[in-house]
């Protein structure tokens, strides 16, 4: 297949003949480590994800024959990285389905094919850097926050990237040129470029704006109007200042919520504030992220709010993801840990089952949720936002979402202006960076009935707004394509 160059000039600024050599070197070794598969015809067939059923999403798979796709089709193009991006995509496919469209689930990461093998094996390096970066304070501090703030943040970089996501091309042979295509993952849609999609939107997930998550051809998509402007002016992406992205593919959106939240906000803020002002235990979500890393901050939380939960006041959930082996940590820190907890673990619907009855009082108990399914692991945390007063995450994509917040220290140094949209809006704690500001936060919230109510009504103010309507946004300009 024959791809579109994207590396020696991004949005006609001119990338120096040291960087593209360094590009190419780049993909030569990905193709010399996994093989040359560009004149390949890769054919899709679909799968069902029954954790989704519910917004009817078909997962992309590999087959023998071409595929016909669906005359209302939209792709939600990702990978697994974490949680974050899987968490985006299913917000997409949910907002794609109450609009209409047939969303197709395309994780380039998942198949037997050169690119995805280059994307597993960077994303394998991100995670255990991810995790190196929570035990070791030299590392994090001189080389893993500096890389995530400002090396990524180079127009440099992307060039590199555009080289190597040439190789995600032969993937979509299958795919109509005119398909809306929605990638929650700058890969997917550099891959979508090269391939010659036309009706690409590249939602773009963090608030700091980053050379690495160009992709020229596409309609960038934004959650907030930091992020605009940083893209419009490709701000501190090099030097000197650069030409940036174009009036006609740029959009601040709103953050990018899954229809069953924002459809239900006035509904769910009601049922917390009933609980509040009837004084009853308080609801805490903690959420373990893909990358598994913060293993000695989530136990320094659960060990200031076990007395609470002992005394009535607090129902904690601790959804570990595919992170069983957390469990396993929280038993060898905590003696008799086991007794504590009513467990979830693999049974996804019965999970589902006390979900759905926790609109009736619930016993102020430790709750701990684990599932080795991604899609289950990634979707038990949107399941229970909607029935808790408070989730306790890193400022990473949960940072936009409409509930109240208690943000966690940032692991990496681009999540910190999540943080700060976050607070600034109103939904949201500000970033509590050690265990003292944590425990503070923690008791504030849980004693101070003014406060949580306060932020619960700010969501309903944010709601009428539209902040949180991005998800629709994007579903729209895929199907509408490069037209302002």
């Amino acid at each position: 297949m024959e791809v579109i160059d994207k590396s020696s000039l991004i949005f006609n600024n001119k990338i120096d003949k040291k960087t593209i050599k360094k590009a190419n070197k780049s993909k030569r070794k990905y193709v010399k480590k996994f093989g040359d598969d560009s004149n390949k015809e890769y054919h899709l067939a679909i799968k069902e994800i029954p954790s989704l059923d519910f917004i009817k999403v078909n997962n992309l798979v590999l087959s023998d024959k071409p595929m016909k796709f669906s005359d209302k089709a939209l792709i939600v193009g990702n990978i697994r990285m974490g949680f974050g991006h899987y968490r985006i995509s299913i917000a997409i496919a949910s907002c794609a389905r109450a609009l209409g469209y047939d969303p197709y689930w395309f994780d380039l990461a998942s198949f037997d094919a050169t690119g995805s093998k280059m994307i597993r094996k960077q994303n394998d390096m991100y995670s255990l850097a991810s995790r190196i970066s929570q035990k070791s304070h030299l590392f994090n501090h001189f080389i893993w926050e500096p890389l995530n703030s400002e090396g990524f943040r180079k127009i440099t970089y992307n060039a590199v990237d555009q080289k190597n996501s040439e190789l995600l091309a032969p993937l979509y042979f299958d795919l109509p040129k005119d398909v809306p295509f929605v990638a929650t993952h700058v890969w997917p849609s550099q891959g979508a470029i090269h391939a010659g999609l036309t009706h690409v939107v590249n939602a773009i997930p963090d608030n700091w704006p980053m050379g690495l998550h160009l992709s020229e051809g596409a309609i960038h998509t934004v959650q907030t109007p930091f992020a605009y402007l940083g893209y419009k002016m490709l701000n501190g992406m090099a030097k000197k200042p650069l030409n940036g992205i174009p009036e006609s593919e740029l959009y601040d959106v709103g953050h990018y919520i899954d229809h069953e939240l924002v459809s239900n906000i006035e509904e769910d803020v009601s049922k917390r504030i009933e609980r509040i002002n009837n004084n009853k235990p308080v609801r805490i979500l903690m959420s373990v992220g893909g990358a598994g890393a913060g293993s000695k901050s989530f136990l320094e939380i659960l060990n200031h709010l076990r007395e609470y939960v002992k005394n009535n006041k607090v129902a904690l959930f601790l959804n570990l993801g595919d992170h069983s082996d957390m469990y396993e940590f929280l038993c060898k820190k905590i003696k008799g840990f086991d007794k504590e907890c009513t467990t979830f673990f693999d049974d996804y619907s019965s999970f589902k089952e006390f979900v759905e009855s926790m609109d009736n009082d619930i016993p102020a108990k430790i709750y701990v949720i684990s599932h080795k399914d991604i899609f289950e692991a990634v979707y038990s945390t949107n399941l229970l936002m909607r029935k808790v007063e408070i989730l306790i995450t890193k400022p990473s994509e949960l940072a936009f979402y409409p509930v109240v917040k208690l943000m966690m220290r940032h692991i990496g140094g681009h999540e910190v202006y999540g943080a700060v949209h976050a607070q600034e809006i109103g939904d949201s704690t500000f970033e509590c960076p050690d265990k003292k500001s944590m425990n503070e936060m923690l008791d504030r919230l849980i004693s101070d009935k003014e406060l949580l109510i306060h932020l619960n009504k700010q969501i309903i103010k944010l709601k009428n707004e539209g902040i949180y309507n991005g998800g629709y946004e994007v579903v729209k300009l895929a199907v509408n394509g490069r037209h302002k």
